[in-house]
């Protein structure tokens, strides 16, 4: 028994190696071209989309035959022709990677159909298919030959219609395209989403303020006013008449966007000329620079430095009667001073220079007087502590000292008209954000001439500037400010001048503003028992038409009151024009 199972395991291989080496019959050279040529036709037919005959019957090409060395090496079949036309085992492989296979060049890609098109294609390629597996499938049987029969039977129909029974539901998916999601409905009940200038936005606190225009690191706001004035006074003197004037002003602000430090430019220039009645030909304006630089160790510099041309008031003291044209006041300064902080401790020492030089007057005769006596220098150092009760409320004290000197020692009457100059004074100053802010201060200060025949300039001082605002769109100020001025008068020393403003404005509406202002300026007169008042009274509108032009109005009143003789007068004037600003 034992014999007879070895004999039946050795017999057993040997059938199989005869079935790889020697059942295989010859196949001839022409046999093998012909299925090449056929495999390369099928596989251009489904690059363009056709289907290749899914039997061996509708190809012109001769079924490829061989004989078997022995019988009985393969199964009979009837159908041996749709077997052989489905498949064989020369047929090349259907992917590889290898470089050097001997396969037909792929035609270039056709453009891509429409999508209707496609699918409908698609739909009857795989309706053919499907037809042509299952008419295979119902031919072969289940035996072990009819299994590579219909193995060849499946390879041949997935050439033809691109599918298999297995995968036919995945490979031929089409794949969706990136813009589908865009073509899906939309649920009626969502909600629309706002775009992004619909976002709420913060309102702006001034919509009418200049935009301003950018010039290097600077942002610039010009605006120039052209207007008439109807006034019953043209110059503000004691022997003035109406006119009709012509009035143009040019303002700007000029301030610096660094990072670091700051700068600020201001400037402004003002031109009246007679249209018709009293004779009035007059220009002003000044300009000022400022610069701050925080320095180490809680130091902080500012620098200013300003220029400045006013022609003589006909109401000053050194006013010249009997000229065409009063003269030329022209004014540079600068100031730098340097701020300490320790701890509750502020520490400010500011040094300024002030030099004022005069133009020539032109008499009535068309002659010239000069006026070189009164060009002089003022050089002054002051020193401010203070104490920092609270960030709102800071005290100070401060102490002055200067020296005026005239470039003329001895002027045009004998007098030696330069000074000492010393005074004192004590404040507050306050930080409340939008709601107060600014300084006041009062005290002492006095002049003593060089001349001892001549009496000091000597007073109290009252300098204010502050800012309040009771309500969002309405500032009220008051401004105070306490000035020596100086003469060449024989046998006069000078005088001291009180000047007090209130302000206010309101904002009505977005593109409606009103001002008004109250003046009080009092005039003490030094070695005379001589004063002049001045009151004054102003009111304004401006209609802005849009960002950059409007209409503006106001009335002024103005009078002076002297016991000096032939220095009264009173000045009312109304004023229109337009306003345009960038």
């Amino acid at each position: 028994m034992l014999l007879a199972t070895s004999m039946l395991a050795l017999l057993r291989p040997g059938a199989l190696h005869a079935q790889e080496t020697e059942l295989r019959g010859e196949v001839s050279e022409s046999a093998i071209l012909s299925d090449q040529q056929r495999k390369a036709r099928q596989l251009a037919l489904a690059a363009q989309g056709q289907q290749a005959p899914a039997d061996a019957a509708t190809d012109n090409t001769p079924p490829r035959t061989y004989l078997p060395a022995s019988a009985g090496a393969v199964p009979d079949d009837t159908n041996t022709d749709a077997a052989t036309a489905a498949g064989s085992i020369f047929d090349p492989p259907q992917a590889t990677d290898d470089t050097a296979t001997d396969n037909p060049t792929p035609p270039k890609p056709r453009r891509r159909p429409s999508t209707t098109g496609q699918n409908a294609a698609d739909q009857d390629k795989t309706k053919a298919g499907t037809k042509a597996a299952d008419k295979s499938k119902k031919k072969k049987k289940t035996t072990a030959a009819t299994t590579d029969t219909t193995a060849s039977t499946t390879a041949s129909t997935t050439d033809a219609t691109g599918t298999t029974d297995t995968d036919e539901e995945t490979a031929n998916r089409r794949a969706l395209t990136v813009d589908s999601a865009d073509r899906q409905k939309l649920d009626p009940g969502a909600e629309r989403t706002a775009a992004i200038e619909g976002q709420n936005k913060k309102a702006e606190e001034d919509p009418f303020a200049a935009p301003g225009v950018k010039w290097g690191s600077f942002v610039i706001r010009p605006t120039i006013e052209q207007g008439l004035t109807a006034t019953t006074n043209g110059d503000s003197s004691s022997a003035g008449t109406s006119a009709l004037l012509s009035e143009t002003a040019l303002r700007f602000t000029a301030i610096s966007d660094w990072r670091e430090n700051s700068a600020t430019i201001d400037g402004y220039g003002i031109f009246r000329e007679t249209v018709s009645g009293y004779p009035v030909h007059d220009a002003q304006g000044r300009i000022e620079g400022q610069y701050n630089v925080d320095l180490d160790n809680e130091l902080r510099a500012i620098a200013k430095l300003g220029y400045e041309a006013v022609p003589e008031s006909a109401s000053s003291p050194d006013a010249i009667s009997g000229v065409s044209t009063q003269p030329l006041r022209q004014t540079i300064d600068g100031s730098l001073g340097v701020e300490k902080a320790v701890g509750k401790m502020q520490y400010t020492l500011t040094g300024a220079v002030s030099h004022d030089f005069y133009s020539d007057a032109k008499l009535s005769d068309g002659t010239t007087l000069s006026q070189k006596d009164q060009d002089n220098t003022l050089y002054t150092a002051t020193l401010r502590a203070g104490y920092e009760i609270s960030p709102a409320l800071t005290p100070f004290s401060e102490i002055e000292v200067g020296r005026r000197a005239y470039d003329q020692r001895i002027d045009n009457e004998g007098f030696e008209r330069s000074s000492t100059r010393l005074g004192a004074r004590a404040g507050l100053q306050l930080d409340m954000g939008e709601k107060l802010s600014g300084e006041f201060s009062a005290g002492w200060l006095r002049e003593a001439i060089d001349d001892n025949s001549l009496e000091a300039i000597s007073g109290a001082t009252v300098n204010a500037d502050l800012k309040w605002s009771p309500e969002r769109g309405t500032t009220i100020g008051l401004t105070g400010k306490t000035t020596v001025e100086t003469t060449t008068t024989a046998g006069e020393s000078g005088d001291i001048l009180y000047s007090g403003r209130l302000t206010g404005e309101r904002i009505i509406r977005a593109n409606l503003t009103a001002n008004a202002a109250l003046g009080l300026d009092w005039r003490h007169y030094v070695g005379i028992d001589g004063h002049d008042q001045i009151l004054s009274a102003e009111a304004g509108l401006t209609w802005w038409l849009n960002r950059y032009a409007g209409l503006t109005t106001r009335v002024r009143t103005e009078k002076l009151t002297s016991n000096l003789p032939g220095r009264d007068y009173t000045a009312n004037s109304i004023y229109l024009g337009l306003k345009v600003q960038r």
